[in-house]
């Protein structure tokens, strides 16, 4: 028997919590039971309940765990001397000039992977 404890911890009888095992975020990782610690992140859990769930975030729509949307073109642009992130030689990341048809310095978030990616390439970063 489980129950749902302090917000976050699926807790049994015995007191040991559903963790991630390992606590990596890979898919198909397998669930364990194992004592509580705190600030162990693959322990929290949360409830989303089916007639309340929103959905995935679509393209033009706000990602709000990411803060970016999804899909939106968007430029990086450095505090240093107002320079935009640009790709180098498809694989460096270096700070250039604004050129307005530089694709190197457009971006993007990509749901599915939750990643920034480049219009450049559509490599992640």
């Amino acid at each position: 028997m489980f129950r749902l404890k302090d917000e976050f911890y699926f807790t049994n009888e015995k007191g040991k919590v559903v963790a991630v095992d390992g606590g990596l975020d890979d898919e198909n990782r397998n669930i364990v039971m194992e004592q509580r610690k705190e600030g162990v992140v693959g322990q929290r859990w949360r409830v989303v309940y089916v007639d309340e769930y929103e959905g995935e975030p679509t393209k033009g729509q706000l990602n709000k765990k990411f803060g970016l949307y999804v899909e939106r073109d968007f430029y990086v642009v450095s505090a240093i001397g107002n320079k935009y992130l640009d790709i180098l030689n498809n694989r460096y990341l270096a700070i250039k000039t604004h050129v307005n048809s530089r694709k190197t310095q457009v971006f993007y978030f990509h749901q599915q992977s939750m990643t920034v990616r480049t219009r450049y390439n559509n490599q992640s970063w």
